[in-house]
């Protein structure tokens, strides 16, 4: 796989006050599944090599980054908003939940949190917002590769449910495949119902 540059590094964790962690999400756009969030505390002595942006790797990268972030973290958590969530609260305030919900698991608490993108989630910790965090910051990689792979994991036990979406394929997302199988049966219990796309299949509008 093409890398984009040098990759990410441990800089802004040592400009922040200890114990730091980084926080990314998985999940915000597709028409199904929840969203997942991880928050990782990393070791400076015993940091993974290749940690990226959970996007540029492979899933049997990821797989094994996963295994490696969970040996080496002086603490990682994931957590998840639901369904039924996204569709009470919308999906951003839901990626927030969850968020929280893997901050609050950490042992010990962070001091400072590093969040992928430009939104300052309200968390239990100082928020540093980091556009494209993920090829910046070694943490928000790290929990950038365990919040995809939890929700893939996720996404795969979904599709023994509803094996006529394909969601072991396309984990929720648009795909042809998918709006297929919408307008032949349906939105599922898995499906977002709140999501325009979904809406618009279904005849609600847009």
């Amino acid at each position: 796989m093409t890398r984009r540059g040098p990759g990410p590094d441990y800089a802004l964790e040592a400009a922040s006050p200890a114990p730091v962690c980084g926080v990314d999400e998985a999940g915000r756009g597709p028409w199904a599944g929840p969203v997942s969030a991880a928050a990782v505390i990393l070791d400076p002595g015993r940091i993974p090599k290749g940690l990226d942006d959970s996007k540029a790797l492979t899933e049997r990268r990821r797989e094994a980054l996963e295994v490696e972030v969970k040996a080496a973290a002086v603490a990682w958590a994931v957590g998840f908003a639901s369904v039924e969530e996204i569709d009470g609260m919308n999906i951003l305030k839901a990626t927030g939940l969850a968020m929280r919900r893997a901050v609050e698991a950490l042992s010990p608490a962070p001091a400072f949190i590093l969040v992928d993108g430009s939104y300052r989630f309200d968390l239990p910790a100082t928020v540093r917002p980091v556009v494209k965090g993920d090829s910046l910051s070694v943490s928000i990689a790290a929990a950038s590769i365990l919040a995809k792979t939890a929700r893939d994991r996720v996404m795969r036990e979904l599709d023994r449910d509803w094996p006529e979406y394909g969601f072991a394929a396309h984990k929720g997302y648009h795909s042809e495949q998918h709006v297929a199988a919408l307008r032949r049966l349906g939105p599922c219990p898995a499906h977002r119902r709140s999501f325009a796309p979904i809406r618009a299949l279904l005849g609600g509008g847009d």
